[in-house]
């Protein structure tokens, strides 16, 4: 009778403890899954920042030439070597900072793989908003 007792008591606290381990592991994977998300929500940020700052001053006409020019080679560079990617990447920054995007659009068009001229163009929309973003960024970092 009391090793009944015992046992019954010994499975009651098992039970127990494993419902509160349950529950605690809940309720740590929640705070883990929230932390996770705020910090994937940082970096994000950080990375789409980093990107908006690299532009430079719009207003600094020898920047945005010293911009443009290494954004273009480093573009041309990678495309040669098959990076098709982040030559695109590049050569849209120096698309983002170039007061004239149609004409050097006819240009790069002869000279591009039809594949690669096409990531170009879907980037296009990008580039507009990239330049919105750091200008307000810069309006709100001068106020």
């Amino acid at each position: 009778m009391v090793g009944r007792n015992s046992a019954i008591t010994a499975s009651i606290c098992d039970a127990l403890f494993i419902r509160y381990c349950i529950y605690f592991d809940r309720r740590v994977t929640l705070n883990f899954k929230n932390r996770l998300r705020e910090q994937r929500k940082k970096q994000k940020l950080a990375k789409e920042r980093a990107r908006v700052s690299k532009l430079p001053d719009l207003n600094d006409i020898e920047a945005v030439q010293k911009f443009f020019l290494e954004e273009t080679q480093l573009g041309e560079e990678l495309l040669a070597q098959g990076d098709y990617e982040k030559g695109v990447e590049h050569l849209t920054n120096a698309m983002a900072v170039c007061g004239q995007t149609q004409q050097l659009l006819q240009v790069l068009q002869p000279i591009l793989p039809p594949p690669v001229f096409q990531k170009l163009l879907t980037k296009l929309s990008t580039i507009s908003q990239r330049i919105v973003s750091a200008q307000s960024l810069a309006k709100e970092e001068a106020e």
